[in-house]
């Protein structure tokens, strides 16, 4: 029952998040954004889209706890505020795609202030994290390395176009001054 209650949290909080990012997205857009990378999305989509499917099949089907682990539930919730955390941050500019606004200033306050890209940490550890919670040791190992790949196409793009049209660079600059 736990795990069917956080599978349902999470599922809700994407659902939410998609619908900030496309709001987010369209008021971009608006301003003359433009997206990078739009290729490779459908797969981030397919990535995580698969990825609840794989956990709900292996903890219910293949002997996997139903019962987390409250150790590695304590984690998942401190990830639950980081993301939020990165989120607020980010606030106009958080979008699930890249969307990029020539000429603006990166955000540098929150978790930005501190690492070039937390949220993409917390996704990482999500998806190692949530799977551990209840023994799905193959969706955990399957899943992080597909969401390696994928920030491995998807970070360069993301920060070769921040370099191009924003102060990407000299904030980054600025961050390790400090």
């Amino acid at each position: 029952m736990v795990f069917y209650l956080i599978l349902a949290f999470v599922i809700i909080q994407r659902l939410v998040e998609l619908f900030v990012a496309k709001r987010n997205e369209k008021s971009m857009l608006a301003k003359g954004a433009y997206e990078v990378g739009a290729s490779h999305y459908p797969f981030m989509i397919l990535l995580h889209v698969s990825f609840f499917i794989s956990l709900l099949i292996e903890v219910s089907y293949f002997k996997s706890s139903p019962i987390p682990h409250y150790g590695l539930l304590f984690v998942f919730l401190l990830l639950q505020l980081f993301r939020v955390w990165c989120l607020v941050s980010l606030g106009k500019f958080w979008n699930t795609k890249i969307i990029i606004l020539p000429g603006a200033n990166v955000v540098a306050k929150g978790p930005y202030a501190y690492i070039r890209h937390p949220n993409y940490l917390v996704v990482c550890l999500e998806i190692a994290v949530l799977p551990l919670m209840f023994q799905a040791y193959v969706t955990a190992i399957c899943f992080t390395i597909l969401n390696f790949i994928i920030l491995s196409i998807r970070i360069p793009m993301e920060e070769k176009a921040l370099k191009e049209v924003t102060n990407y660079t000299s904030s980054i600059i600025e961050r390790n001054a400090k």
